[in-house]
């Protein structure tokens, strides 16, 4: 089903002159569409400032408000780790600042679904909400809020997610992406926007001498920035000049020894050293953890990790996280095993609908909490738009859908939804990851739709999957002094990508490790420079390879092993022996 994979280097230009930094990382930075220093700088005084959020001031006197009445405030969360993180952060931030009556609500995805829904406004209400803050949704909630106000509940939403064609009729909405704000930053993850708002409401209070008043120290607002990383990083939003601030600045207190319990619990049963965590280890190592909560029991459990107040049970819930994620990577395999079965019966069938232009498929007996995850794989594998569905109730399936580089997801289930009303119960989302539900009955209507819609806005060019590489490096570069340099010059992520190299080496050693991964030992072409090598979930023939000649792509990472340190490839494609 997929097309060839095409190396090509990236673009970058030539003209862009940085004081001080390796010729190398220039010609990177370049590639990264940075075009002066003050792009590099992470310091927080760059920043882009709260202000210029629309609606934030009127959000933050509301807020205010209830804080000076000490009226009862529930966060409404939502079942990822861009949620866990923004609910924990709401919490702790507003108890911090004076707010007696704070609590917190995650809808539980089996039972209520996504978002502020009116039954999830009825369980605020059981808990006394006189003022509901939505964090990392609310954007779509129009009935949720509407049956607020009709129970003479307040709300705030904040929200990072497309808005719809309607606005719910909050008392206030923080939002970069609605229609009319200015400020310049779109790719705040939900945990981004709600900081923003503690980071004005803190002003606010300032501004009236509250702190003073209530003889309680103002909060360091840098206290919040492990959260604010982990959720930006998890969330996969693009790491933009401002998120790149946001998580570096997160980063450097959590490798200062200084994150909360929760997270050093995370990071430790990771088996990663908190003194060098990166993004990576955010990405792949902590966040699924936290996902796994959300995914296959209550997100509640990731966020009491999070606002742990002691090491031990910090311990605990940790050690609970990691057991879930191990069950959550089992029903993924079960299922990417019978997805690989569903899609080769399709081949066989001649149904090369999906073979062009996406990937859709439904499973009755998938789970509804790994469908994302699904999606993302089969999105990777195939390098198609992917929508993959499981039963959530009796006559309602749930789909999540994953969408590659220049194909905006959200947009074709719009375009969908306009063409065949009542199709689509709902649906929500970004460029390149959307949820939608649909009646049982409906997944072979909906399927056609979606291919059709594929095949009309789609350029086919996009399907052709490119591995963009930052070129070669000489012998004198894949050094420990180099690999360090990259490590501290993200962070690296979504929008930013951490560099990758190509070049071609000869395999002095090859050996299989853990029965899935392959260890080498390389010699680079017309060099005497030898460096040692992994490639993950890849295996290769040793006795076929060894003396050979490879073209490989690979990133250039530290290796730590015994106290050790040392430069090593991290191979990511091998191509032409």
């Amino acid at each position: 089903m997929a097309n060839s994979l095409i190396i090509k280097k990236r673009i970058f230009d030539e003209s862009l002159h940085l004081a001080g930094t390796h010729p190398v990382l220039e010609r990177i930075y370049a590639a990264r569409n940075i075009t002066s220093e003050n792009e590099i700088n992470t310091q927080l005084e760059h920043l882009e400032s709260f202000n210029l959020l629309m609606h934030i001031e009127l959000a933050t006197e509301i807020l205010f408000k209830n804080i000076s009445q000490q009226k009862n405030i529930v966060i409404v969360g939502d079942f990822d780790a861009d949620g866990a993180t923004s609910s924990a952060l709401a919490v702790e931030a507003l108890k911090k600042m004076g707010a007696k009556k704070v609590s917190y609500l995650v809808p539980n995805r089996f039972e209520y679904g996504y978002g502020l829904t009116p039954e999830i406004v009825e369980l605020a209400c059981k808990k006394n909400a006189e003022l509901i803050i939505t964090v990392d949704n609310g954007i779509s909630s129009v009935d949720g809020v509407k049956f607020a106000k009709q129970n003479n509940v307040s709300v705030i939403v904040t929200d990072h997610h497309l808005p719809g064609r309607e606005l719910p009729n909050a008392d206030a909405i923080v939002n970069p992406n609605q229609a009319g704000d200015l400020f310049p930053s779109k790719n705040l993850a939900g945990v981004g926007v709600i900081f923003y708002l503690m980071l004005s409401l803190r002003a606010l209070m300032k501004k009236n001498k509250w702190f003073e008043k209530k003889k309680i120290e103002s909060p360091n607002m840098a206290q919040y920035l492990d959260l604010v990383a982990l959720g930006t990083v998890a969330d996969v939003v693009p790491l933009d000049h401002n998120n790149r601030i946001l998580v570096a600045q997160g980063l450097k207190r959590i490798r200062a020894g200084l994150a909360r319990d929760g997270i050093k619990a995370l990071l430790t049963i990771s088996n990663r050293k908190i003194e060098n965590t990166n993004a990576s280890d955010l990405a792949f190592s902590v966040g699924p953890k936290l996902n796994a909560a959300g995914r296959l029991k209550d997100m509640s459990i990731g966020i009491e990790c999070l606002l742990s107040a002691s090491v031990s049970k910090a311990t605990k819930i940790a050690l609970q996280l990691h057991e879930l994620n191990l069950e959550r990577r089992q029903i993924e395999t079960s299922m990417r095993k019978q997805a690989d079965i569903n899609l080769l019966d399709m081949e066989k069938a001649n149904q090369s609908e999906s073979d062009e232009y996406g990937v859709c498929l439904y499973n009755k007996d998938w789970h509804q909490g790994v469908i994302g995850i699904l999606a993302a794989r089969l999105k990777e594998k195939f390098h198609k738009p992917t929508i993959i569905f499981a039963l959530a109730e009796e006559n309602l399936i749930k789909g999540s859908a994953r969408s590659i580089i220049g194909l905006h997801i959200r947009d074709i289930l719009d375009a969908i939804a306009s063409k065949n009303p009542g199709l689509i119960s709902k649906f929500g989302g970004h460029a390149m990851a959307a949820g939608l539900s649909l009646a049982n009955k409906d997944f072979e209507a909906f399927k056609t739709a979606y291919y059709e819609q594929l095949k009309v806005t789609m350029d086919k060019a996009l399907l052709d999957p490119i591995l963009l590489t930052d070129g070669m490096l000489d012998a004198k570069d894949l050094t420990l002094d180099f690999a360090e340099i990259i490590d501290q010059s993200g962070p690296w992520g979504q929008g930013f990508p951490e560099p990758l190299f190509e070049g071609d080496f000869q395999i002095i050693e090859s050996k299989i490790v853990g029965e899935k991964h392959t260890k080498m030992s390389l010699k680079l072409a017309e060099t005497d420079t030898t460096i040692n090598a992994i490639a993950f979930n890849f295996v290769h023939a040793d006795e076929e390879v060894i003396g050979k000649t490879a073209h490989m792509v690979y990133r250039l990472n530290v290796n730590e092993f015994n106290g050790w340190r040392s430069a090593q490839l991290v191979v990511d494609h091998i191509q032409d022996y």
